[in-house]
Protein backbone atom coordinates (compact mmCIF):
# COMPACT_ATOMS: atom_id res chain seq x y z
CA UNK A 1 0.00 0.00 0.00
CA UNK A 2 1.39 3.38 -0.93
CA UNK A 3 1.57 5.95 1.82
CA UNK A 4 -1.43 8.25 1.85
CA UNK A 5 -1.88 11.53 3.71
CA UNK A 6 -5.08 11.48 5.75
CA UNK A 7 -7.30 14.45 6.62
CA UNK A 8 -7.15 15.94 10.08
CA UNK A 9 -9.77 14.80 12.57
CA UNK A 10 -11.69 17.57 14.28
CA UNK A 11 -13.18 17.79 17.77
CA UNK A 12 -10.39 15.85 19.43
CA UNK A 13 -8.61 17.33 22.43
CA UNK A 14 -5.60 15.20 23.32
CA UNK A 15 -5.53 16.68 26.84
CA UNK A 16 -9.15 15.78 27.67
CA UNK A 17 -9.31 12.28 29.15
CA UNK A 18 -12.69 12.65 30.87
CA UNK A 19 -14.59 10.33 28.51
CA UNK A 20 -12.32 9.46 25.57
CA UNK A 21 -13.50 5.99 24.59
CA UNK A 22 -16.21 6.89 22.08
CA UNK A 23 -13.85 9.26 20.26
CA UNK A 24 -11.07 6.70 20.31
CA UNK A 25 -13.41 4.14 18.74
CA UNK A 26 -14.38 6.62 16.03
CA UNK A 27 -10.76 7.44 15.27
CA UNK A 28 -9.68 3.81 15.33
CA UNK A 29 -12.33 2.91 12.78
CA UNK A 30 -12.28 6.01 10.56
CA UNK A 31 -8.91 7.78 10.95
CA UNK A 32 -6.49 5.47 12.76
CA UNK A 33 -3.51 7.67 11.87
CA UNK A 34 -3.93 11.45 11.53
CA UNK A 35 -2.23 14.70 12.48
CA UNK A 36 -3.80 16.69 15.30
CA UNK A 37 -3.88 20.33 14.12
CA UNK A 38 -3.61 21.82 17.60
CA UNK A 39 -0.55 19.95 18.90
CA UNK A 40 0.96 18.86 15.58
CA UNK A 41 1.24 15.30 16.88
CA UNK A 42 0.39 12.34 14.70
CA UNK A 43 -2.24 10.30 16.56
CA UNK A 44 -2.11 6.49 16.27
CA UNK A 45 -5.01 4.42 17.64
CA UNK A 46 -4.86 0.86 16.25
CA UNK A 47 -3.23 -1.94 18.23
CA UNK A 48 -1.04 -3.28 15.40
CA UNK A 49 0.23 0.18 14.45
CA UNK A 50 1.03 1.12 18.05
CA UNK A 51 2.81 -2.17 18.67
CA UNK A 52 4.78 -1.75 15.46
CA UNK A 53 5.98 1.73 16.39
CA UNK A 54 6.99 0.63 19.90
CA UNK A 55 8.92 -2.28 18.41
CA UNK A 56 10.81 -0.23 15.81
CA UNK A 57 12.99 1.97 18.02
CA UNK A 58 15.46 2.47 15.18
CA UNK A 59 12.84 4.40 13.22
CA UNK A 60 10.74 5.82 16.04
CA UNK A 61 12.85 7.32 18.81
CA UNK A 62 11.77 7.68 22.44
CA UNK A 63 13.73 10.93 22.75
CA UNK A 64 10.55 13.02 23.20
CA UNK A 65 8.93 10.72 25.79
CA UNK A 66 9.87 13.03 28.68
CA UNK A 67 9.80 16.37 26.87
CA UNK A 68 7.25 18.93 28.12
CA UNK A 69 4.19 19.03 25.86
CA UNK A 70 4.40 22.80 26.05
CA UNK A 71 8.06 23.86 25.67
CA UNK A 72 9.50 25.28 28.85
CA UNK A 73 9.40 29.07 28.90
CA UNK A 74 12.68 30.99 29.15
CA UNK A 75 12.11 31.91 32.80
CA UNK A 76 11.45 28.26 33.65
CA UNK A 77 14.60 27.17 31.83
CA UNK A 78 16.58 29.71 33.85
CA UNK A 79 15.15 28.43 37.13
CA UNK A 80 16.19 24.89 36.25
CA UNK A 81 19.61 25.93 34.99
CA UNK A 82 20.33 27.99 38.10
CA UNK A 83 19.14 25.11 40.28
CA UNK A 84 21.49 22.59 38.69
CA UNK A 85 18.75 20.54 37.01
CA UNK A 86 20.70 18.26 34.67
CA UNK A 87 18.62 15.07 34.54
CA UNK A 88 18.00 13.58 31.09
CA UNK A 89 16.06 10.37 31.64
CA UNK A 90 16.08 7.22 33.65
CA UNK A 91 15.14 4.80 30.89
CA UNK A 92 12.03 5.77 28.95
CA UNK A 93 13.64 8.47 26.79
CA UNK A 94 16.92 6.63 26.23
CA UNK A 95 17.83 4.43 23.28
CA UNK A 96 20.47 1.70 22.89
CA UNK A 97 23.27 1.35 23.71
CA UNK A 98 22.78 3.55 26.81
CA UNK A 99 19.27 2.20 27.39
CA UNK A 100 20.47 -1.41 27.20
CA UNK A 101 23.37 -0.79 29.57
CA UNK A 102 21.36 1.04 32.22
CA UNK A 103 18.25 -1.15 32.02
CA UNK A 104 20.26 -4.34 32.51
CA UNK A 105 21.69 -2.97 35.75
CA UNK A 106 18.36 -1.59 36.96
CA UNK A 107 16.55 -4.84 36.21
CA UNK A 108 19.05 -6.82 38.28
CA UNK A 109 18.26 -4.63 41.30
CA UNK A 110 14.54 -4.12 40.63
CA UNK A 111 13.38 -7.69 40.22
CA UNK A 112 11.53 -10.66 41.76
CA UNK A 113 14.01 -11.12 44.61
CA UNK A 114 13.19 -7.74 46.10
CA UNK A 115 9.49 -8.02 45.28
CA UNK A 116 9.16 -11.36 47.06
CA UNK A 117 11.00 -10.04 50.10
CA UNK A 118 8.71 -7.04 50.36
CA UNK A 119 5.40 -8.93 50.01
CA UNK A 120 4.73 -9.08 53.79
CA UNK A 121 5.35 -5.35 53.99
CA UNK A 122 2.90 -4.70 51.14
CA UNK A 123 0.28 -6.78 52.94
CA UNK A 124 0.86 -4.85 56.16
CA UNK A 125 0.58 -1.48 54.39
CA UNK A 126 -2.66 -2.52 52.67
CA UNK A 127 -4.09 -3.92 55.91
CA UNK A 128 -3.29 -0.71 57.80
CA UNK A 129 -5.07 1.45 55.25
CA UNK A 130 -8.12 -0.80 55.03
CA UNK A 131 -8.39 -0.78 58.83
CA UNK A 132 -8.52 3.01 58.75
CA UNK A 133 -11.32 3.24 56.19
CA UNK A 134 -13.31 0.50 57.93
CA UNK A 135 -13.78 2.78 60.94
CA UNK A 136 -15.75 5.33 58.93
CA UNK A 137 -17.53 2.84 56.69
CA UNK A 138 -16.99 5.07 53.66
CA UNK A 139 -14.07 6.84 52.03
CA UNK A 140 -12.53 8.48 49.02
CA UNK A 141 -10.70 5.39 47.83
CA UNK A 142 -8.40 7.48 45.63
CA UNK A 143 -7.29 9.80 48.41
CA UNK A 144 -7.53 7.50 51.45
CA UNK A 145 -6.07 4.28 50.03
CA UNK A 146 -4.77 4.34 46.47
CA UNK A 147 -2.86 7.61 46.87
CA UNK A 148 -0.49 6.44 49.61
CA UNK A 149 -0.27 2.64 49.41
CA UNK A 150 1.82 2.36 46.20
CA UNK A 151 4.07 5.19 47.34
CA UNK A 152 4.77 3.54 50.69
CA UNK A 153 5.54 0.26 48.95
CA UNK A 154 7.85 1.82 46.40
CA UNK A 155 9.57 4.03 48.92
CA UNK A 156 10.33 0.99 51.07
CA UNK A 157 12.11 -0.50 48.05
CA UNK A 158 13.87 2.79 47.40
CA UNK A 159 14.84 3.38 51.03
CA UNK A 160 12.75 6.56 51.33
CA UNK A 161 11.44 7.40 54.82
CA UNK A 162 7.65 7.50 55.26
CA UNK A 163 7.76 11.15 56.29
CA UNK A 164 8.97 12.07 52.80
CA UNK A 165 5.87 10.59 51.13
CA UNK A 166 3.91 13.89 50.88
CA UNK A 167 6.68 15.89 49.24
CA UNK A 168 7.69 13.14 46.80
CA UNK A 169 4.04 12.62 45.84
CA UNK A 170 3.76 16.37 45.27
CA UNK A 171 6.89 16.38 43.13
CA UNK A 172 5.52 13.46 41.12
CA UNK A 173 2.19 15.19 40.49
CA UNK A 174 4.04 18.36 39.51
CA UNK A 175 6.23 16.43 37.11
CA UNK A 176 3.17 14.89 35.44
CA UNK A 177 1.63 18.30 34.84
CA UNK A 178 4.87 19.90 33.68
CA UNK A 179 5.70 17.10 31.25
CA UNK A 180 2.33 15.89 29.95
CA UNK A 181 -0.02 18.76 30.79
CA UNK A 182 -1.10 21.93 28.99
CA UNK A 183 0.42 24.72 31.10
CA UNK A 184 0.86 28.44 30.59
CA UNK A 185 4.26 30.04 31.14
CA UNK A 186 3.14 31.32 34.55
CA UNK A 187 1.94 27.86 35.59
CA UNK A 188 5.28 26.33 34.62
CA UNK A 189 7.39 28.46 36.97
CA UNK A 190 6.49 26.99 40.40
CA UNK A 191 6.68 23.50 38.95
CA UNK A 192 10.14 24.20 37.54
CA UNK A 193 11.24 25.09 41.07
CA UNK A 194 9.78 21.83 42.37
CA UNK A 195 11.66 19.85 39.72
CA UNK A 196 14.90 21.45 40.91
CA UNK A 197 14.09 20.29 44.46
CA UNK A 198 13.13 16.83 43.22
CA UNK A 199 16.35 16.40 41.26
CA UNK A 200 18.43 17.64 44.19
CA UNK A 201 16.68 15.07 46.40
CA UNK A 202 17.50 12.22 43.98
CA UNK A 203 21.15 13.24 43.77
CA UNK A 204 21.27 13.45 47.54
CA UNK A 205 19.99 9.88 47.83
CA UNK A 206 22.86 8.59 45.72
CA UNK A 207 25.43 10.52 47.75
CA UNK A 208 23.88 9.32 51.02
CA UNK A 209 24.02 5.65 49.99
CA UNK A 210 27.70 6.02 49.19
CA UNK A 211 28.25 7.18 52.74
CA UNK A 212 25.81 4.84 54.51
CA UNK A 213 24.59 1.82 52.48
CA UNK A 214 21.12 0.42 53.06
CA UNK A 215 19.05 -2.52 51.87
CA UNK A 216 17.41 -0.81 48.93
CA UNK A 217 17.52 -0.06 45.22
CA UNK A 218 19.90 2.94 45.27
CA UNK A 219 22.35 0.97 47.41
CA UNK A 220 22.24 -1.91 44.94
CA UNK A 221 23.05 0.50 42.12
CA UNK A 222 25.84 2.25 44.03
CA UNK A 223 27.39 -1.08 44.99
CA UNK A 224 27.18 -2.30 41.39
CA UNK A 225 29.03 0.86 40.36
CA UNK A 226 31.68 0.24 43.03
CA UNK A 227 32.11 -3.28 41.69
CA UNK A 228 32.86 -1.97 38.22
CA UNK A 229 29.43 -1.56 36.61
CA UNK A 230 29.35 1.06 33.86
CA UNK A 231 26.97 3.61 35.35
CA UNK A 232 27.51 7.16 36.62
CA UNK A 233 26.13 8.90 39.70
CA UNK A 234 24.06 11.08 37.37
CA UNK A 235 22.53 8.01 35.72
CA UNK A 236 21.68 6.41 39.08
CA UNK A 237 20.04 9.65 40.20
CA UNK A 238 18.18 9.72 36.86
CA UNK A 239 16.80 6.27 37.58
CA UNK A 240 15.62 7.47 40.98
CA UNK A 241 14.03 10.53 39.36
CA UNK A 242 12.08 8.25 37.01
CA UNK A 243 11.19 5.39 39.35
CA UNK A 244 10.09 7.65 42.21
CA UNK A 245 7.51 9.03 39.79
CA UNK A 246 6.40 6.16 37.59
CA UNK A 247 6.65 3.47 40.25
CA UNK A 248 3.72 4.73 42.31
CA UNK A 249 1.66 7.28 40.36
CA UNK A 250 0.61 4.70 37.78
CA UNK A 251 -0.30 2.12 40.44
CA UNK A 252 -2.36 4.72 42.30
CA UNK A 253 -4.29 5.28 39.09
CA UNK A 254 -4.60 1.55 38.37
CA UNK A 255 -6.16 0.94 41.79
CA UNK A 256 -8.54 3.88 41.45
CA UNK A 257 -9.69 3.10 37.92
CA UNK A 258 -10.11 -0.54 38.88
CA UNK A 259 -12.62 0.31 41.59
CA UNK A 260 -14.58 2.58 39.24
CA UNK A 261 -14.63 -0.19 36.62
CA UNK A 262 -15.50 -3.04 38.97
CA UNK A 263 -18.26 -1.07 40.67
CA UNK A 264 -19.75 -0.38 37.23
CA UNK A 265 -19.50 -4.08 36.37
CA UNK A 266 -21.01 -5.67 39.45
CA UNK A 267 -21.01 -9.22 38.12
CA UNK A 268 -17.23 -9.08 37.79
CA UNK A 269 -16.81 -7.67 41.31
CA UNK A 270 -19.07 -10.35 42.77
CA UNK A 271 -17.22 -13.06 40.86
CA UNK A 272 -13.87 -11.95 42.28
CA UNK A 273 -15.37 -11.75 45.78
CA UNK A 274 -16.58 -15.34 45.42
CA UNK A 275 -13.40 -16.66 43.78
CA UNK A 276 -10.12 -14.81 44.46
CA UNK A 277 -8.34 -17.07 41.95
CA UNK A 278 -9.89 -14.79 39.30
CA UNK A 279 -7.74 -11.85 40.45
CA UNK A 280 -4.86 -12.36 37.96
CA UNK A 281 -7.29 -12.52 35.02
CA UNK A 282 -9.26 -9.56 36.37
CA UNK A 283 -6.03 -7.58 36.70
CA UNK A 284 -5.14 -8.10 33.04
CA UNK A 285 -8.62 -7.12 31.90
CA UNK A 286 -8.58 -3.97 34.04
CA UNK A 287 -5.21 -3.06 32.56
CA UNK A 288 -6.68 -3.54 29.09
CA UNK A 289 -9.99 -1.81 29.68
CA UNK A 290 -8.94 1.18 31.84
CA UNK A 291 -5.14 1.56 31.80
CA UNK A 292 -3.31 4.09 33.94
CA UNK A 293 -1.26 5.31 30.98
CA UNK A 294 -3.41 5.80 27.90
CA UNK A 295 -0.83 7.25 25.52
CA UNK A 296 2.93 7.64 25.03
CA UNK A 297 5.17 9.51 22.64
CA UNK A 298 7.68 8.78 19.91
CA UNK A 299 9.48 10.81 17.23
CA UNK A 300 10.20 9.74 13.64
CA UNK A 301 13.96 9.65 13.02
CA UNK A 302 13.42 9.43 9.27
CA UNK A 303 10.58 9.57 6.77
CA UNK A 304 8.39 6.62 7.69
CA UNK A 305 4.97 5.07 7.31
CA UNK A 306 2.39 4.03 9.91
CA UNK A 307 -0.70 2.16 8.80
CA UNK A 308 -0.19 3.29 5.23
CA UNK A 309 0.12 6.96 6.20
CA UNK A 310 3.28 8.91 5.38
CA UNK A 311 5.02 10.29 8.49
CA UNK A 312 7.75 12.89 7.89
CA UNK A 313 11.14 12.86 9.56
CA UNK A 314 11.06 14.68 12.89
CA UNK A 315 7.32 14.20 13.37
CA UNK A 316 6.05 13.79 16.93
CA UNK A 317 3.77 10.79 17.40
CA UNK A 318 1.20 10.03 20.10
CA UNK A 319 0.53 6.32 20.52
CA UNK A 320 -2.90 5.96 22.15
CA UNK A 321 -2.62 2.60 23.91
CA UNK A 322 -6.00 3.16 25.56
CA UNK A 323 -7.53 3.07 22.08
CA UNK A 324 -5.42 0.13 20.91
CA UNK A 325 -6.50 -1.85 23.96
CA UNK A 326 -10.07 -1.79 22.63
CA UNK A 327 -9.23 -2.70 19.04
CA UNK A 328 -11.83 -5.18 17.77
CA UNK A 329 -9.23 -6.70 15.44
CA UNK A 330 -7.45 -8.02 18.55
CA UNK A 331 -10.12 -8.26 21.27
CA UNK A 332 -13.57 -9.75 20.65
CA UNK A 333 -16.33 -7.51 22.04
CA UNK A 334 -13.55 -5.08 22.85
CA UNK A 335 -15.81 -2.45 24.45
CA UNK A 336 -17.09 -5.01 26.97
CA UNK A 337 -15.37 -5.56 30.31
CA UNK A 338 -14.86 -9.33 30.66
CA UNK A 339 -12.60 -10.83 33.33
CA UNK A 340 -12.86 -14.21 31.58
CA UNK A 341 -11.22 -12.80 28.44
CA UNK A 342 -8.52 -15.21 27.27
CA UNK A 343 -6.22 -12.71 25.56
CA UNK A 344 -6.52 -9.69 27.86
CA UNK A 345 -2.79 -9.78 28.51
CA UNK A 346 -2.21 -8.69 24.91
CA UNK A 347 -2.93 -5.15 26.09
CA UNK A 348 -0.34 -2.43 25.53
CA UNK A 349 -0.68 -0.76 28.93
CA UNK A 350 2.94 -1.44 29.90
CA UNK A 351 4.22 -0.52 26.46
CA UNK A 352 5.97 -2.98 24.18
CA UNK A 353 9.50 -3.79 23.06
CA UNK A 354 12.71 -2.60 24.67
CA UNK A 355 10.94 0.05 26.78
CA UNK A 356 8.41 -2.35 28.31
CA UNK A 357 7.69 -1.18 31.87
CA UNK A 358 10.42 -2.40 34.20
CA UNK A 359 8.08 -2.36 37.21
CA UNK A 360 5.14 -4.30 35.75
CA UNK A 361 5.57 -7.23 38.16
CA UNK A 362 5.49 -4.96 41.20
CA UNK A 363 2.38 -3.12 39.95
CA UNK A 364 0.49 -6.38 39.41
CA UNK A 365 1.63 -7.74 42.76
CA UNK A 366 0.53 -4.65 44.68
CA UNK A 367 -2.80 -4.49 42.91
CA UNK A 368 -3.43 -8.21 43.39
CA UNK A 369 -2.88 -7.95 47.14
CA UNK A 370 -5.09 -4.87 47.35
CA UNK A 371 -7.94 -6.48 45.39
CA UNK A 372 -7.71 -9.71 47.39
CA UNK A 373 -8.01 -7.91 50.72
CA UNK A 374 -10.61 -5.43 49.52
CA UNK A 375 -12.98 -8.07 48.15
CA UNK A 376 -12.54 -10.23 51.25
CA UNK A 377 -13.31 -7.42 53.69
CA UNK A 378 -15.82 -5.28 51.79
CA UNK A 379 -17.76 -7.47 49.34
CA UNK A 380 -20.78 -5.15 49.53
CA UNK A 381 -18.84 -2.01 48.65
CA UNK A 382 -20.61 0.37 46.26
CA UNK A 383 -19.86 3.70 44.60
CA UNK A 384 -21.43 6.68 46.31
CA UNK A 385 -24.20 8.02 44.06
CA UNK A 386 -24.27 11.38 42.31
CA UNK A 387 -20.54 12.02 42.36
CA UNK A 388 -18.88 13.80 39.47
CA UNK A 389 -15.47 12.33 38.74
CA UNK A 390 -13.08 14.60 36.88
CA UNK A 391 -9.82 13.54 35.27
CA UNK A 392 -6.43 15.24 35.20
CA UNK A 393 -5.96 17.32 32.06
CA UNK A 394 -2.94 15.82 30.30
CA UNK A 395 -2.10 13.52 27.41
CA UNK A 396 -1.00 10.34 29.16
CA UNK A 397 -2.35 9.59 32.63
CA UNK A 398 -6.07 8.97 33.21
CA UNK A 399 -6.18 10.06 36.84
CA UNK A 400 -9.55 10.52 38.62
CA UNK A 401 -9.90 13.25 41.22
CA UNK A 402 -11.99 11.10 43.57
CA UNK A 403 -13.50 7.64 44.02
CA UNK A 404 -16.11 7.95 46.77
CA UNK A 405 -17.31 4.56 48.03
CA UNK A 406 -19.62 3.13 50.67
CA UNK A 407 -17.96 0.05 52.17
CA UNK A 408 -21.28 -1.67 52.90
CA UNK A 409 -20.24 -2.41 56.46
CA UNK A 410 -23.78 -2.61 57.83
CA UNK A 411 -24.46 -5.47 55.43
CA UNK A 412 -21.47 -7.53 56.53
CA UNK A 413 -21.71 -7.24 60.31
Amino acid sequence: MSAQAQPQAGNYNIFDLSAPHAKWKELREDQPVFQDPESGYWIVTRHADIKGVFDDWNTFSSENAQAPMRPMCDAGKQIMKDGGFTVYSGLSARIPPDHTRIRKLAQSAFGPRRFKAIQPQIEAIVDRHLNKIAVAGECDFFRDVAYDVPALVLFALMGIPDEDVPKVKDWAASRALLTWGDLSDEEQLPLAEKMVDYWSYCRGLVAARKEVPGDDFPTDMVQAQANGADITDEEIAGLMYSVLFAGHETTTTLMSNAIITLMANRDAWDAVCADPSLIPAATEEILRFEPSIVSWRRRAKTDAEIGGVAIPEGADILLVMGAGNRDADVFENAETFDIQRKNARNHLSFGYGIHFCIGFQLAKMEFGIMLRELTARFPNMTMKPDQHIEYLQNISFRVPNQVMVDLGMEKTQ
